[in-house]
């Protein structure tokens, strides 16, 4: 049986920082993320990709605000699904066309892909994640009482409007995913952290303003599609602990217990790797392999020959 992987894409893998946002510079990262991508796949492994969409959220943000006398706004879940939808289309695409100069002839499918949150999550009553674009702070102040939005100062660069993140609780359709992997597809599914959405009271769905965090998305997914491993793309090659100070010491494979006693001392940053670590422990935890690893050096990782890897048991890291 081959194994099945969650792969998260960071950020870096569809714009790099300070990069501009043109359809070519994101079509040029994506097609190196997808050359990656293709060799795992060339490996056997059954692959299902999710990744991030902050940077092209925001955009579209930006441009309901620049055309909003214009062309009614639509409401942040909708920005999600459109962000979604384009960055699916693109990997679609360059995966196709990456698996064929391989000589391989797997499906691909770009799942539309609503993730379930609860209306009770105490995020609906501290919204902390910031989006869109930037403000003075008489204008946010202005359009938050003008749209019921909540603003804050965001680290000395302006203004922004700050929305809820909360926890997922299901993917929307992951038995589907799971079904279509199962007979070879390659799936990319719950872009962004998926689209959030709440149960109402008679069991319909309804999209909220909210942006979920995609390492905890895509926990929630390997979890939910019964994966072996969930392996987490970022910009740096391994965990570090003590970082940035003469004792930083990077981590190879380590074993539950050693991960957990990290985060229990603070080693990991809310703002960078604590999610990701948290995501990555949480899958440990239900008997999974976890790995972070950068994204040149994927399959590498999963083959235990770089990154960080968190397993139940050492033994069980080869």
């Amino acid at each position: 049986m081959s194994q099945k992987v969650v792969i998260a894409l960071g950020g870096n893998a569809i714009l790099q920082p300070k990069q501009q946002a043109t359809y070519e510079n994101q079509l040029e990262n994506i097609q190196k993320s997808c050359e990656v991508i293709a060799r795992i796949v060339k490996q056997g492994y059954e692959v299902i990709i999710t990744h991030g969409n902050g940077p092209q959220v925001g955009n579209i943000l930006r441009q309901q605000d620049e055309a909003k006398e214009v062309v009614p706004p639509f409401p942040l879940h909708v920005c999600s699904a459109e962000s979604q939808g384009f960055i699916g289309y693109m990997m679609n695409q360059c995966l196709l066309n990456e698996l064929q100069k391989l000589g391989l002839n797997n499906s691909v499918v770009s799942m539309l892909t609503q993730t379930e949150v609860s209306k009770e999550d105490p995020a609906f009553q501290n919204p902390t994640k910031p989006i869109g674009v930037f403000y003075s702070e008489e204008e946010a102040k202005r359009l938050a009482e003008e749209k019921g939005w909540i603003v804050k100062e965001d680290a000395g660069r302006g203004w922004r409007r700050v929305v809820p993140s909360p926890m997922p609780k299901a993917i929307i359709g992951a038995d589907l995913i799971q079904s279509l992997t199962d007979q070879g597809t390659i799936v990319i599914a719950a872009g962004g952290g998926g689209i959030p959405v709440s149960r109402q009271s008679d069991g319909t769905l309804v999209g909220v303003e909210a942006v979920i965090d995609k390492d905890r998305s895509g926990y929630q997914l390997a979890q939910d599609v019964n994966a072996d491993i969930f392996m987490i793309l970022t910009d740096v090659e391994n965990v570090y602990v003590n970082y940035g100070k003469p004792n930083q010491k990077s981590l190879e494979t380590i074993s539950l217990e050693e991960a957990k006693q990290y985060a229990d001392e603070g080693q990991f940053s809310a703002g960078s790797m604590g999610p990701k670590m948290e995501s990555a422990i949480g899958f440990a935890e239900k008997g999974g392999a976890a790995i972070i690893c950068s994204l040149d050096q994927a399959d590498l990782a999963l083959a235990g020959k770089a990154g960080t890897r968190i397993t139940q048991a050492i033994s069980s890291a080869t």
